[in-house]
């Protein structure tokens, strides 16, 4: 019996199908994206062989068996390099570095290991060009320019590589299915197939996939829960830092982050990212405030700026980059309401310099200091950081690994810090600590 088909209308940023096409996509809300796609509602048996049950104690473990990248700072995100058979996604804004990244990790594995680079939004020629480029050699490296899954597995299954590298998955489509490379079926179908071929063959793959305006994987939610690992290209096009994030990873820390510096010869790994985020703060100035951030399993400094100016509009601003929205807004109520330092009538801007963006809320209490400091116009002297969670009562609650903060702190030459650290932590020589219970104690504290 021939297979039945049925059309249906399937949103091409939440993956939510619908009988008819809408305006709005009744899932996510956003407009315009519904597209029609043949679905086939035939269930086929599959061809595979069947698999016998296996005891936990025979099974083996690969998570052992790694292999280093090469990049020092990627092998760090990844929880101290690649695990053979895992399929990893790597995400990010057009043009943040992905493809770059994905090159230089091929030059670097090749030299021990047969890497296939699947090139499907550019040519050989180009790809080419840009490792002759950025000084890559890269033996060891075989491109092939193919946009169809099944070419691809069978190039694999011919050369049996170490690595297996695709860019990107919104470019790669299934032959068997309907749709355009990109729409959420050819990409869930892709995603699919690659993973068989990763886990059937034991051939890490590494995938690069573009995101939504929204910053998200561009495709269904089910593609992040399908990969081994998730790794998110963040930063700021017009600055020279790019940060890899893990926010997944099932042989690793699912919270570290890889610091790099993008050059003219390609990105370069930052091992002391915090002398790079402070090598511009000569001087110390009102609203800026240093804090020493927990990323994974490191600490490094940043720097926490804030702007208060009068505003001529009817409703002032409150714009934060590099911090949450939400979290600028609580702690200025926070402050007005426990501290009685009013910013009405004035516009508050607040950055994180050097384009890092900060999630965690141990910058509560450095961003209430760099706000009380630009509204009243005094400097927080530059030997001084500060770091800890601001509670809704105005409280300071202390934060979770406070004693590698205050190493981070002394060995860069800080000298004081305003936090609410536990009575059993261990102080390194030579730095003093302020400790306060409410952010009603900043203003008193402020007697430098």
């Amino acid at each position: 019996m021939s297979p039945k088909a049925k059309t249906v209308w399937r949103c091409q940023e939440c993956g939510t199908t619908a009988l008819q096409w809408y305006g709005r996509c009744p899932d996510c809300g956003l407009y315009g994206t519904l597209a029609e796609e043949i679905e086939q509602t035939d269930h086929f048996a599959s061809t595979r062989p069947h698999v016998q049950p296996v005891a936990v104690a025979d099974a083996g473990s690969s998570a052992d068996e790694r292999f280093h990248v090469g990049i020092e700072e990627l092998d760090r995100v990844l929880g101290g390099g690649l695990v053979n058979g895992s399929l990893v996604l790597l995400g990010g804004e057009p043009g943040i570095g992905k493809s770059t990244l994905l090159l230089q990790a091929s030059h670097a594995v090749g030299a021990d290991l047969p890497v296939l680079y699947v090139c499907g939004e550019e040519s050989s020629a180009q790809v080419s060009s840009r490792a002759r480029r950025l000084g890559l050699s890269c033996d060891g490296v075989s491109l092939l320019p193919e946009i169809d899954v099944a070419a691809i597995e069978a190039a694999v299954t011919e050369r049996r590589p170490g690595l297996l590298v695709i860019d990107s998955v919104q470019t790669a489509f299934d032959p068997e299915l309907s749709g355009a490379p990109g729409s959420v079926g050819q990409v869930r179908a892709v995603t699919a197939r690659l993973m068989r071929i990763a886990k059937d063959m034991g051939v890490t793959t590494l995938v690069a996939g573009h995101v939504t305006k929204d910053g998200a994987i561009a495709g269904p939610r089910v593609l992040e829960h399908m990969v081994d690992a998730v790794l998110y290209f963040e930063g700021d096009k017009e600055h020279a830092f790019r940060v890899v994030r893990a926010v997944k990873n099932r042989y690793g820390p699912a919270s570290e982050i890889g610091v790099f510096e993008m050059t003219d010869s390609g990105l370069k790994g930052v091992g002391n990212p915090s002398a790079l985020f402070l090598d511009e703060r000569a001087e110390a100035r009102p609203g800026s405030v240093v804090m020493p951030a927990t990323e994974g399993s490191r600490s490094l400094l940043v720097e926490v700026q804030a702007l208060v100016t009068p505003s001529y509009l009817q409703m002032p601003r409150r714009l934060a980059t590099g911090v949450e929205g939400g979290r600028l807004l609580q702690v200025i109520a926070v402050l007005e309401g426990r501290s009685q330092i009013s910013f009405a009538g004035h516009d508050v801007y607040v950055a994180v310099a050097g384009g890092v963006r900060v999630t965690e809320p141990a910058v509560d209490l450095p961003l209430a200091l760099a706000l009380v400091s630009a509204r009243i116009d005094r400097m927080v002297p530059s030997g001084m950081a500060a770091f800890g969670e601001v509670d809704l009562t105005g409280r300071v609650r202390a934060v979770s690994h406070a004693e590698p903060r205050l190493r981070e702190l002394t060995r860069h030459g800080f000298e004081r810090v305003i936090a609410a650290v536990p009575q059993g932590v261990t102080v390194p020589p030579g730095l003093a600590i302020d400790r306060i219970s409410c952010v009603s104690e900043i203003i008193s504290s402020m007697s430098w």
